[in-house]
């Protein structure tokens, strides 16, 4: 993980830097999952009442842009958000819940290199969604 905030990234890449972006950005900080829009809306609006989605909408717009946000679509119709700068990791996404969990497997990443390798190239990056439902207790 980067040892920067992501308030210091952004200001570093020259953002002016407004209240209600200081408070997006925060909250992002503080996410340990992957909100949505709707989601930084509402913890946005629990620090700044007079914050608007369309504040909220744009920031993100903005941050994504800049790089240091990464937008996340995992099939249910909502874009999520996550610091780009997070150390690597892949998602199982809960069909039923739409609960996201974050992995990482030795086995997996080693797999992916060997499969890269195989047809002739260099890995340098990936992203893996895996899509299951829990299984059944047995009885």
């Amino acid at each position: 993980m980067t040892t920067k905030t992501l308030l210091d990234r952004l200001e570093a890449k020259g953002l002016r830097m407004t209240g209600q972006r200081r408070v997006v950005a925060q909250v992002l900080e503080s996410s340990d999952d992957h909100p949505d829009v709707e989601e930084l809306y509402a913890r946005s609006q629990a620090i700044d009442p007079g914050i608007s989605i369309a504040t909220v909408y744009r920031t993100v717009k903005l941050f994504e842009e800049s790089g240091l946000l990464d937008k996340l679509e995992f099939g249910d119709g909502r874009a999520r958000y996550e610091d780009a700068e997070r150390d690597h990791h892949d998602h199982l996404i809960d069909m039923n819940s739409g609960k996201v969990i974050e992995f990482v497997d030795p086995d997996i990443e080693a797999l992916q290199e060997k499969i890269a390798e195989k047809l002739g190239y260099e890995l340098r990056g990936h992203r893996l969604e895996l899509y299951g439902v829990p299984l059944k207790p047995k009885s």
